[in-house]
């Protein structure tokens, strides 16, 4: 441990060395593992070590999966290097390692080849436009896909994070294919796969890197992705349930059926039933609210899904044979077809037979005019315990993990029975898959002196139409004080989209905001430039990991609450309630405590760091449940007086020399 600290440039830590040891201990035990473990503890570290002596040790792979690419890719590029350098010379041989990512990140070869059919309509790539939100350049769709097709040709990985120049994700799916429609091993050009490669090399690293989603769509499908494993870690495990629940919630929707229709077509297959279901099922959402479904579904949605279902099924077998004559009936043509028509069978057979803890709801979605129905577990919790928990040894640390200094919530979420905990200080010998222990290191940061919480309780409150122009103004303002530096998290994307247009018009700072490159790229450029500032939601709220003065402004638009009327919110909060607890506090406000405290924590991100928090929401001051939110946060120095903060942020800028710039 003591080399690998050296290695980074750190310096020994209490709190990172107890964590290492419990980590090595529960994979020696086979074990599972929660830790608690603050800002600046050096938790990668602590777990990296370990992790990779024993799979050098052990001889099988251990997996390190986390909810960000930002983390992610921390790891791969940041902190593997440097502490596999510093292994070598202790252990048997150079351990080994790799990122393993979805194939839809990956240029598939033989879609450029013509082996699957247009995403887009003919004509569409060449007819609309993609501007560039600073107004700065547009760029036809069919010219980005244009420079994908010559990069394709020139890069090494394959990988979209490679890309030196951004595209929209409709460009990007011009030249890439999902896992679903890929034809694996029976792909003309899968010698020379981007994607392939990647799973081979990953099949023979020690330690592979990947996320919550793909680990979980691996774990519960079969899919074989990640090769055998005996120990994962799970890195940002407070959000490891809800990307866990994402990844197994499905969804249909009369667009899913008319897009089938038209693949369909392009194989020479009439689909004259999906025809009549895609009517079916849109004049029956159309006459429903938005939200969840309680009970059966009425009678006209259901014989709409299960007119959608056996028409699928009939497709679904016409698209097996059919003749390569058609222009489009190539393999990759076939088999997106297909998979498509799969998922639209399995869903809709889920939808009809919904397990008792399963929610059915259905969205409207106010901007396109699109309706879909949605179906998803109320817990993951079973499915997790034996598909994941029961296999393997597991370790989960986030610094926002533990509720009021226990684990029992965490654990539970993720089907750890609480009867089943043992006490750290005194483990049990033999092996038993089902134990598990908790364990707080805490944080070695000051943060009384090291930052500030500001609140400003005089805005408004939050309202459901959006930004308000009081909080946009005071927003322009805490920017222009600290001349940039501010990493901007938003409660949705229309609002960070809003806001950047509020700031950009009123300050000549550079700004970047989510969507408009690939997060790496956005990263990159927020640390590199002290004057500039990064607008995002949910990517940025955690896994950012910006030290120094660069990131000197962290501001939190509204306390990020589930929407309400959420039907999972909705279903899990009535669960609690009828048990006898309290729903809002169980459910929202933790929710809402926990991303706050991830929201804040990227502020301090060394010892060296100054900054403030400012959260521009009242509700924190004010509401009854504002302090047990604000005691999830990192302990910084209160305020709500605007001059203060005004103030403060200036002798920031000056201290940073931003002004000078």
């Amino acid at each position: 441990m003591e080399a690998a600290v050296r290695a980074v440039g750190g310096s020994p830590r209490e709190g990172q060395s107890a964590m290492a040891h419990a980590v090595g201990t529960a994979m020696e035990e086979e074990r599972h593992l929660l830790v608690q473990a603050g800002t600046g503890t050096g938790k990668s570290l602590a777990y990296l070590v370990p992790a990779l002596r024993r799979a050098v040790t052990s001889g099988r792979p251990v997996v390190v999966s986390t909810a960000t690419i930002a983390l992610q890719s921390q790891i791969v590029t940041k902190d593997l290097p440097r502490i596999v350098a510093a292994l070598a010379p202790l252990l048997p041989r150079t351990p080994t390692y790799m990122l393993l990512k979805g194939r839809a990140n990956y240029v598939c070869r033989h879609k450029l080849d013509g082996g699957y059919p247009e995403d887009l309509a003919p004509g569409a790539l060449f007819a609309e436009a993609s501007v560039d939100p600073r107004g700065e350049s547009s760029e036809r769709l069919g010219d980005q896909v244009r420079r994908l097709r010559e990069w394709a040709e020139t890069t090494d990985t394959g990988d979209r994070d490679d890309l030196t120049s951004p595209v929209s994700d409709r460009a990007w799916r011009q030249v890439s294919v999902s896992g679903a429609h890929c034809l694996g091993q029976t792909c003309p050009m899968v010698e020379s796969c981007f994607a392939e490669r990647n799973r081979a090399l990953a099949r023979q690293a020690d330690l592979i890197v990947t996320n919550h989603a793909l680990l979980a769509i691996d774990a519960f499908d079969g899919h074989g992705i990640l090769p055998e494993h005996d120990a994962v870690v799970f890195d940002e495990a407070h959000d490891l349930t809800d990307r866990v629940t994402g990844a197994v919630t499905e969804m249909l929707s009369p667009g899913m059926l008319r897009t089938a229709v038209r693949d369909l077509r392009a194989l020479g297959v009439v689909a004259t039933g999906l025809d009549d279901a895609e009517d079916a099922l849109r004049g029956a959402l159309e006459e429903l609210p938005d939200g969840r479904v309680i009970g059966e579904i009425g009678p006209r949605l259901r014989d709409a899904v299960e007119l959608a279902r056996t028409a699928a099924r009939t497709a679904h077998t016409d698209a097996k044979d059919a003749g390569d004559h058609a222009a489009g009936a190539t393999a990759g043509a076939r088999k997106a077809v297909r998979a498509n028509l799969q998922e639209i069978i399995d869903v809709c057979e889920r939808i009809s037979r919904p397990d008792e803890d399963d929610v059915v709801s259905i969205s409207h979605a106010e901007q396109t005019g699109r309706s879909m129905l949605l179906v998803a577990p109320l817990s993951v919790a079973l499915a997790m315990r034996s598909r994941i928990l029961e296999a393997r040894t597991v370790v989960m640390t986030s610094a926002t993990l533990a509720v009021g200094g226990r684990f029992e919530l965490p654990a539970g979420a993720v089907g750890l029975r609480a009867a089943d905990r043992v006490d750290p200080e005194a483990p049990q010998r033999r092996v038993d898959r089902s134990a598990w222990a908790g364990l707080d290191v805490g944080s070695p940061f000051d943060y009384r002196r090291q930052g500030i919480l500001y609140i400003a309780r005089h805005l408004p409150q939050p309202g459901r139409e959006g930004p308000s122009p009081a909080m946009l103004d005071h927003l322009t303002e805490l920017i222009d004080a600290s001349e940039g530096g501010a990493l901007c998290l938003f409660s949705s994307r229309r609002a960070a989209e809003v806001a950047a247009d509020h700031v950009r018009a009123r300050l000549d700072l550079p700004l970047g905001v989510q969507g408009e490159d690939s997060m790496s790229n956005l990263v990159r450029e927020f640390q590199a430039d002290a004057r500039s500032s990064l607008f995002g939601t949910l990517t940025l709220w955690q896994g950012v990991d910006v030290q120094g003065m660069t990131s000197r402004l962290v501001v939190i638009d509204r306390i990020p609450f589930p929407r309400p009327d959420d039907p999972l919110t909705a279903a899990r909060q009535e669960r609690i309630a009828q048990r006898g607890g309290n729903g809002f506090m169980s459910v929202s406000a933790q929710h809402a405590a926990l991303l706050l405290a991830q929201g804040s924590g990227r502020l301090i991100r060394s010892a060296g760091d100054r900054g403030m928090v400012a959260v521009l929401d009242p509700r924190l001051a004010t509401a009854r449940y504002g302090g047990f939110l604000r005691a999830a946060m990192p302990p910084l120095w209160p305020t709500a007086d605007p001059e203060v903060a005004l103030a403060a942020l200036r002798r920031l800028a000056a201290q940073t020399g931003a002004a000078d710039r």
